[in-house]
């Protein structure tokens, strides 16, 4: 392989550049360190796209791909009144679907802010109609609940002047302006300890729009463009609550002072985008992995790309056989209401996990690593087998360890299997294969 050194070097200042913007010499606390684990163990959560975009029906993208200039787009909040939207009936959604926490768009990178927040007036509460904070509404039915809540917070905007220099996206929209990117960075900071004294314990804030940044010469990313100020942003949401983690889809190795690592519609180190994370850039931080339960983040009207029960079982018990949580997405309608079709999808899982939960929540990485076949979580000296191709014959290859027993997890039937200097071999009863996932247990000695 013949490896270009300019690249390399390239990459290495990159890697540094950005470790150097970190919370120096951040040294969790034992708050944090307890809500890392509590993170670890919870492996299902809801994501939450929702904003004023939703009234176009056409993704939380829209002003960029469109091009709306921003005295057209600026209209849209008088249009936007989300009579329909029920914390409760949210909360109670994303609990029966067995999720563990909710992460919510408090300001995605069109600017508009779904909370009441004094550091402008382009929000829900003074630019809307509604004129009510979503986020304190849900705040407070997460609690009553018992469900964690975490913050979407878009570190570019398209809206805001002061966000200058500009990225990569949002330049073909008219009427941008120039501004003071110091009064941006102040703009954040004070938007960010609003949702963190405002909205009672906060278990999270969910960084985006890092990479918007960084150069592009259409094969590579090149070096930041900026300083985010992520030694005082970090600091300031540590102070503020010490047990808030911090995670930033910034696509990159964990930095200095975050507390979880994100994956965007990948596995953890597979990197199927093609701007995703590689396998080395995979820290020692708890991971998450998050995607839609369709083919889009925001409400799309014409996105039919639903996925199947299968599809979504599978994707969670891949997940879990990395060690990673699985944060699903909706993107409710702009009355407040969500698709029958993801309530009827969230409902589904939820049935399965009710019935199968024990072999995600609180589980490790089993041995057998993820594929399209199984995947393996593990807990103490029991191993899942999850088996996803409907095989009644299973090969481990290379699995040395030994074995009290093997056994369905559903009925706990025992199950015929054989070990030698190959492997280890299991047959399944024909009927009992599950269409989705049949489980087993194997019980180590």
């Amino acid at each position: 392989m013949k490896f270009n050194l300019k690249l390399i070097v390239l990459f290495l200042f990159c890697g540094l550049l950005s470790y150097g913007q970190g919370q120096k010499d951040y040294q969790p606390s034992p708050q944090n360190l307890e809500a890392r684990q509590w993170f670890k163990e919870a492996r299902f959560g809801l994501f939450v796209h929702w904003g004023v975009y939703s009234i176009l029906g056409d993704g939380e993208w829209v002003m960029n791909n469109q091009n709306i200039p921003i005295d057209a787009y600026e209209k849209l909040p008088a249009f936007f009144n989300p009579i329909g939207f029920d914390a409760d009936e949210w909360v109670q959604m994303a609990k029966d679907a067995g999720m563990k926490y909710i992460t919510i768009t408090s300001r995605h990178h069109d600017g508009f802010s779904m909370f009441d927040t004094k550091a402008n007036t382009y929000n829900i509460v003074d630019s809307a109609p509604y004129g009510k904070d979503v986020l304190k509404e849900l705040a407070d039915a997460c609690r009553k609940e018992g469900i964690k809540l975490f913050f979407y917070y878009s570190l570019l905007d398209w809206h805001n002047d002061d966000y200058f220099p500009r990225g990569r996206t949002g330049n073909n929209i008219p009427g941008r302006g120039e501004g003071d990117w110091k009064k941006y960075i102040a703009f954040m900071k004070t938007q960010l300890r609003e949702l963190l004294t405002n909205y009672g314990d906060i278990a999270g804030i969910w960084f985006d729009g890092h990479w918007d940044q960084k150069q592009w010469d259409g094969k590579s990313f090149g070096k930041l463009q900026v300083d985010w100020h992520y030694d005082e942003i970090y600091k300031l949401i540590h102070d503020l609550q010490p047990h808030c983690l911090i995670g930033n889809n910034h696509h990159l190795a964990p930095i200095e002072g975050e507390d979880f690592q994100m994956f965007e519609k990948d596995l953890p180190g597979k990197n199927t985008t093609g701007w995703g994370t590689s396998a080395t850039d995979i820290g020692q931080l708890p991971l998450e992995v998050c995607e839609t339960i369709n083919g889009s983040w925001g409400f799309n009207l014409q996105d039919r790309k639903h996925k199947s029960r299968e599809e979504l079982i599978h994707y969670m018990v891949k997940a879990a056989g990395y060690g990673s949580n699985l944060l699903l997405n909706v993107g409710p309608m702009p009355n407040g209401k969500i698709q029958d079709e993801h309530k009827a999808s969230l409902k589904e899982l939820g049935i399965w996990m009710r019935e199968n939960g024990e072999t995600i929540y609180g589980t490790s990485a089993g041995p057998i690593p993820p594929t399209e076949k199984r995947a393996s979580t593990q807990k103490g000296k029991t191993i899942y087998l999850h088996i996803l191709d409907q095989s009644n014959k299973v090969f481990l290859e290379d699995f040395y360890q030994q074995i009290e027993n093997v056994k369905l997890f559903r009925d706990k039937t025992v199950l015929k299997h054989q070990q030698n200097e190959f492997g280890l071999l299991i047959q399944v009863p024909e009927g009992k294969i599950d269409k989705a996932d049949t489980i087993l247990e194997i019980v180590l000695k």
